[in-house]
């Protein structure tokens, strides 16, 4: 009987293809989105640009796409990592040539970084003005955010969890032999099948959220477009505003409870999802992460409300309680955004601050980011799962300085975390560290004041864009750094993004190997 080659569908040729293909390809479709936008507003010459640059990706995509035809990809999860990376580094060269082209008044660096700060959800601005911008532009940068966010959503569960990085490698399930068979999406399977079944099951879910909270906000007083990209910016933790903040949106306290509301899904992935091994039988009530950022929203605005009521005897506004409740509300809502490390700012945080005559420190609200989100979700950050870790830990050293014979109860909280989890997250913390001070040093070599350099370099590793113009006394103009302290900074956005764990992985040799 000859032998007969079995033809394979156009769906599994199609997922054959590296994953910076597809995403590629799928960017290049999302330009006709602000093309038709663009045509209907009446902006010619920013639908002209990104219709062209749409027929160019197509094309691009169709001709490689045709060449790898048949291939078989030669790496596993590493070949995906490096996709990732990719994506974050190289991908917005193309994101940014009708942003470039099509607003004409910037350089190309000034466009990429952009790009890069949107796609790695970090949301800084080179334009600091909104109106320099026309809203079909306003609206892929929103569009790239999103996107980003997306692409985070799905590669936590498809590809650095079976790698263990972005947080897995302190859980307990992440040692070796201890893969749970309940985590169906993430097991030992073809990756590229892996990665098919987490999108099918993760990207209805983010697109639901999305106009929901996009509708929501339409019927909380704001305008479409500008409704639409604060749903986009608050889901992917992104921060980016056509308007320059919710703060200047129509929707006012209802669009911020709203946004708060939707921010929840940045503090542990098992708001949306349980197909990761950080999951828990015992759901959110159980989840340290949901757990130590509830305790967070609450605690920090406290004592910046106890320490602003104090304040506020000077001033004799103490009788005020609209007035305090106003600045109550900033405090737990500009708390919660940038723990998320979503960045945005409520509309009473400048009453907050002036209800007690005390100027509260953007410090605070670095520390906040640096800490960041949940594992496994569009935020930023050390991640509060490491933090939880070293806090366990903390708690067992400080035990035992008064009994030194004791032995360690393995409580609930302490079985989800394998036994060397705190010195894997402390690794981590002092990598976290000293990229942070060496990000630092090398801005301010490149002529920024120490100052900006710090706030640069944690706004970059924390993926919080905003805190560059919140966290000084003045706004950072992104625009007047050199190009060598934007290149700088474009690698700590990356960096932040994908974390060092894995930058060390894809440079490691033997993983490749292996």
């Amino acid at each position: 009987m000859p032998y007969t080659k079995k033809r394979r569908s156009a769906l599994d040729q199609l997922i054959d293809l590296p994953l910076f293909l597809l995403i590629f390809g799928v960017a290049s479709v999302s330009m006709l989105i602000p093309a038709v936008h663009g045509g209907a507003a009446r902006n010619i010459d920013s639908a002209r640009m990104f219709f062209y640059c749409a027929l160019l990706g197509l094309t691009l995509f169709s001709l490689i796409a045709i060449a790898m035809a048949g291939r078989q990809p030669r790496y596993g999860g590493l070949g995906s990592l490096m996709s990732l990376f990719s994506t974050f580094v190289f991908l917005p060269v193309f994101l940014a040539v009708p942003l470039y082209e099509g607003l004409g008044t910037t350089t190309f660096i000034n466009a990429y970084m952009e790009m890069v700060s949107s796609v790695t959800t970090t949301g800084a601005t080179v334009f600091q003005d909104p109106a320099r911008l026309d809203t079909t532009l306003h609206l892929w940068r929103a569009m790239v955010g999103w996107m980003g966010g997306a692409v985070m959503w799905i590669a936590a569960s498809a590809i650095l969890a079976p790698l263990n990085l972005g947080g897995f490698e302190v859980t307990a399930q992440a040692e070796p032999g201890q893969v749970d068979a309940r985590t169906s999406l993430i097991g030992r399977a073809d990756p590229r099948h892996r990665l098919l079944r987490v999108t099918g099951a993760l990207l209805p879910i983010y697109v639901g959220l999305t106009l929901l909270l996009w509708v929501l906000l339409i019927i909380s007083g704001d305008v479409s477009l500008v409704a639409l990209c604060h749903a986009m910016s608050i889901m992917a933790t992104s921060g980016i505003s056509p308007v320059g903040g919710v703060e200047f949106s129509g929707s006012g306290i209802t669009g911020e409870a709203l946004g708060l509301l939707f921010m929840f899904f940045a503090l542990s992935r098992l708001t949306f999802s349980s197909d990761t091994i950080t999951a828990t039988q015992g759901g959110l009530r159980t989840d340290p992460e949901f757990r130590l950022g509830i305790a967070l929203v609450i605690a920090v605005p406290a004592i910046l409300f106890v320490r602003h009521w104090l304040g506020a005897l000077d001033v004799a506004a103490e009788n005020n309680m609209l007035e305090a409740a106003h600045a109550l509300w900033g405090s737990v809502f500009t708390v919660m955004s940038f723990l998320t490390t979503t960045g945005f700012v409520s509309e009473h945080w400048g009453q907050t601050q002036a209800w007690s005559g005390l100027q509260t420190p953007g410090l605070i609200l670095m520390g906040l980011a640096l800490m960041g989100g949940g594992v496994a979700t569009t935020a930023g950050g050390v991640k509060l799962l490491r933090v939880f870790a070293l806090y366990l830990n903390g708690l067992r050293e400080l035990e035992r300085l008064v009994h030194p014979s004791s032995v360690s109860r393995a409580g609930r909280d302490a079985r989800r975390l394998q036994s060397n989890g705190a010195f894997i997250a402390w690794i981590f913390f002092m990598l976290f560290a000293l990229t942070l001070a060496l990000l630092t040093m090398m801005l301010a070599l490149l002529g920024v004041s120490f100052e900006d350099a710090l706030v640069l370099s944690v706004a970059g590793l924390s993926t919080t864009g905003p805190l560059t113009s919140i966290a000084t006394d003045a706004p950072i103009m992104l625009g007047e750094l050199s190009a060598p302290a934007k290149a700088v900074f474009c690698a700590a956005m990356v960096l932040g993004r994908l974390e060092t764990l894995a930058i060390i992985a894809l440079f490691t040799p033997d993983l490749w190997r292996s």
